[in-house]
């Protein structure tokens, strides 16, 4: 049997049921730069205010923002599906694990179940080195990522989804690292902050986009449902480059041209930007939200060069 491939609309051989693959397909890794991009953004702006950061603490964090992301991922994969959601055949979206069969309900659950455990006992190992408020930063990102496509409500059906994704990928995660490594914050973490955050909302702007047919069929009131295709490509836009018009205060408030640096990739902003709007409903829009994926991993490490770069001038 052959499906869509996860990157492309070239046909690709099904994984084998239960197989690396097939977890491959649930976990989706090609969305792990948003749980990567706000700890990077975090440790560097840590760094650039501290002087030195607990390396071991970091690298926690990291381990626990990748937890939550593969636990969104999952969730959403079973969710979706005993929802119904892939029943309907106008669906353009990346295939399910659980909804074709290669994996069952009852793994991923015990999966989530698994990673949600793994995700406390990092919590707990940073609770012990940085106190209790940890514990609500750890517990509050661990019942986002289990009602996003979880309860009776989840979050993805209703329109708040890039707002959340907004705040748990930018202000819980950078804001969250950077007080972690720190034990302080400041206006300049905030903005960065928002900025990872925003484009993490415009990969799931592309994501919601590129399923407005479908999710209507399936009652998901996302943004664009709701607002409709023109307000969400205007949303899509505003997410990518909002980042770029909070660099001038960035740098103002730290004195430093070298935060201005991700502005090098504003040509390929403007690309990516062209490309949505150009882009044929369905599976094309796979390729743009893979790209947004990777473009906010470049404006991270572009930016935490910045904020390195700051502290050695210093």
């Amino acid at each position: 049997m052959l499906e869509k491939n996860n990157y492309s609309t070239e046909p690709l051989q099904s994984p084998r049921i239960g197989g690396a693959q097939a977890w491959m397909v649930a976990a989706r890794p090609r969305s792990l730069p948003v749980a990567i991009s706000p700890v990077v953004v975090g440790s560097s702006f840590g760094y650039l205010h501290a002087g030195s950061i607990d390396i071991v603490a970091a690298l926690l964090a990291l381990a626990a923002a990748l937890m939550m992301q593969i636990i969104v991922n999952l969730q959403n994969d079973v969710g979706y599906t005993v929802r119904g959601g892939d029943r309907t055949g106008s669906r353009t979206g990346l295939p399910r694990a659980t909804a074709n069969g290669w994996l069952s309900v009852k793994q991923v659950r015990l999966a989530i179940v698994i990673l949600s455990l793994i995700s406390v006992g990092l919590g707990v190992a940073l609770v012990a080195d940085r106190g209790w408020p940890v514990l609500a930063i750890g517990a509050m990102s661990l019942m986002a990522a289990l009602a996003y496509m979880g309860g009776p409500k989840p979050i993805a059906y209703t329109p708040f989804g890039e707002l959340t994704v907004m705040v748990f990928f930018g202000i819980v995660a950078v804001c969250g690292t950077a007080w972690l490594l720190t034990g302080s914050l400041d206006l300049v973490d905030v903005l960065a902050a928002l900025s990872v955050g925003s484009l993490a909302a415009a990969a799931l702007a592309v994501n919601n986009h590129r399923d407005i047919a479908h999710d209507r069929e399936v009652g998901r009131r996302t943004f664009a449902v709701v607002c409709g295709p023109g307000a969400s490509s205007t949303l899509f836009g505003a997410l990518l480059f909002f980042p770029f018009a909070a660099l001038p205060a960035m740098a103002l408030a730290e004195a430093s041209p070298a935060l201005l640096l991700p502005v090098l990739l504003l040509p390929g902003g403007w690309r990516l930007r062209r490309d949505f709007g150009s882009c044929r409903p369905g599976l094309a829009f796979n390729q743009v939200l893979f790209r947004t994926f990777v473009f906010s991993l470049q404006f991270a490490g572009f930016l935490s060069a910045g904020a390195l770069i700051t502290r050695f001038w210093r």
